[in-house]
């Protein structure tokens, strides 16, 4: 009888064991904090919205609030803007110095001002840079620039996933840099992090919608924080969570992960469900260290700039729909000071360098803000001497991507042009005329453009290889040429003439 009673328990207390091995640990709960931010252009805010103080204030109130936080940048904030044709940018490196992001990734208009400008900011930075697609021409790394960065959170394994926009080279000032491309790059380091142990991986990427829906189909990230396209969105499939970070910081989305992690069989394992927090700045008190340095900058600022140099007798229109889409008012004014500083035949000035994307009434007064916030970008008119063929084979790529808003729509003056957007890219333009009379495929003709298109920025190859008439980087900005032809006018006409004709309009 205790033979069975001995062996009745040593059965229960090996099941006991079985059973205390089978059981599945209990499952742990961490809350982790995503807050993305990209577009951050100007350190003010914008009709009580927006601007690096409240960006600033909502980052420590995030932080505070949850110490399993990642603060994570999608490019653009070096230009452009107001300020930053002043100071290439570095407003907004003290800016987020004060609340370093966890990550920052380049955007395009990180190399507004060359790649070396970039890698200075980059060092003057108090948190990290990275992208995974960005190398030296001769596929070597870049000092200082990361790739993928794998975080520690709350017991969490997070993967950080940085992507680079690989139109850059095409948008921006980005020099021998290569960029890989932008969705194939980042799905197979997603899938790679995946596989070496990542419990979270998250996408931090500049890119278009278009590809943003290419990364989220992919079911290789777990969340994407997107930027580059200015708009604000939220999605989530079962599979990965989305935002679509805003513009100058105006409307933000916390996502919190409430994450269980277990054991099932031996492995861990990880599950999670999204939640998503909607924070209108307009509701935000200013970070006070962030709005004093604000301050600062603004008082340096106005004092400078806040000078009168013409009034308007007809309206003007910089809105970016109109300078990238349409014959604009404030196209023709800018093209035709490149000209008259110039002497040049023809100027050509691409919609995308025009950034005010706003409206003057009649009658208002132009100062020197108002022409700098319209061309922020510090580019100097250049003077090349080019056949008709080029130049028919610029307009055409100016009108190539018109039906997409593409920055490369040319504003011009001394000449005019017929546009069918139904037709094939690269025929689309006709009815070229140079001065009243047709373009001449094989006439010289001088071309005034801006030093950013003519070394092939925004698709302009075609205005390569001529005889450069001026001294290139030497040259006048583009904004003293223009504020220098309104302070010359004193009152300002500028209408809509039929330069540019677009069929079905």
């Amino acid at each position: 009888m205790q033979h069975f009673r001995r062996s009745l328990t040593r059965s229960l207390l090996a099941s006991a064991g079985m059973l205390a091995l089978a059981a599945p640990l209990a499952a742990e709960t961490v809350k982790l904090t995503l807050l993305g931010v990209g577009d951050v252009y100007n350190f003010e805010e914008e009709d009580g919205r927006g601007g690096f103080a409240r960006l600033n204030a909502v980052a420590l109130a995030e932080r505070a609030a949850n110490p399993n936080t990642l603060y994570l940048f999608n490019g653009d904030m070096l230009s452009p803007s107001l300020i930053s044709g002043f100071d290439m940018g570095q407003n907004t490196i003290d800016f987020t110095n004060l609340v370093p992001f966890d990550l920052a990734v380049p955007g395009n208009h990180e190399f507004d001002f060359g790649p070396e400008n970039f890698i200075e900011k980059m060092k003057a930075s108090k948190y990290p840079w990275a992208a995974i697609n960005i190398t030296n021409a001769d596929g070597s790394p870049i000092e200082g620039l990361g790739g993928v960065t794998v975080k520690e959170v709350g017991g969490l394994k997070v993967a950080l996933i940085p992507v680079a926009q690989d139109t850059s080279p095409e948008v921006s000032s980005t020099g021998s840099l290569k960029f890989l491309p932008t969705v194939d790059t980042g799905i197979e380091a997603a899938k790679a992090a995946r596989e070496a142990g990542a419990d979270i991986v998250v996408g931090v990427v500049q890119t278009n919608m278009e590809n943003d829906r290419a990364l989220m189909a992919s079911r290789a990230f777990d969340v994407i924080l997107s930027g580059d396209d200015h708009t604000y969105a939220t999605a989530y499939d079962g599979v990965t969570a989305y935002v679509e970070t805003s513009v100058d910081a105006q409307l933000l989305t916390p996502i919190d992960l409430t994450v269980e992690i277990g054991e099932d069989d031996g492995k861990r394992t990880i599950s999670w469900t999204p939640a998503f927090r909607f924070i209108d700045t307009a509701n935000v008190t200013p970070d006070p260290a962030s709005a004093a340095l604000a301050d600062s900058f603004r008082a340096k600022m106005d004092e400078t700039l806040n000078v009168e140099i013409g009034t308007l007798e007809a309206p003007l229109d910089s809105r970016r729909n109109v300078v990238r889409s349409a014959e604009a008012t404030m196209g023709n004014l800018i093209a035709d000071a490149m000209r008259d500083a110039t002497g040049a035949d023809i100027a050509i000035m691409n919609g995308g360098g025009i950034r005010g994307d706003t409206t003057y009434e009649a009658g208002a007064k132009l100062t020197r803000r108002d022409i700098l916030t319209e061309l922020p970008f510090g580019n100097v008119t250049v003077v090349t001497e080019l056949p008709g063929s080029q130049v028919l084979l610029a307009l055409e790529n100016g009108a190539s991507q018109v039906e997409k808003g593409a920055g490369r729509f040319a504003q011009v003056s001394g000449v005019s042009y017929t546009i069918d957007p139904t037709a094939e890219p690269g025929s689309r333009v006709s009815e070229v005329m140079v001065g009243g009379a047709p373009l001449e495929a094989d006439k010289v003709y001088t071309v005034a453009v801006n030093d950013y298109i003519i070394g092939g920025g925004d698709g302009y190859d075609a205005l390569g290889g001529g005889r450069v008439l001026t001294e290139g980087s030497t040259s006048r900005l583009v904004a003293n040429d223009v504020m220098a032809y309104v302070e010359k006018l004193g009152t300002v006409k500028t209408g809509v003439e039929g330069r540019i004709k677009i069929l079905g309009q």
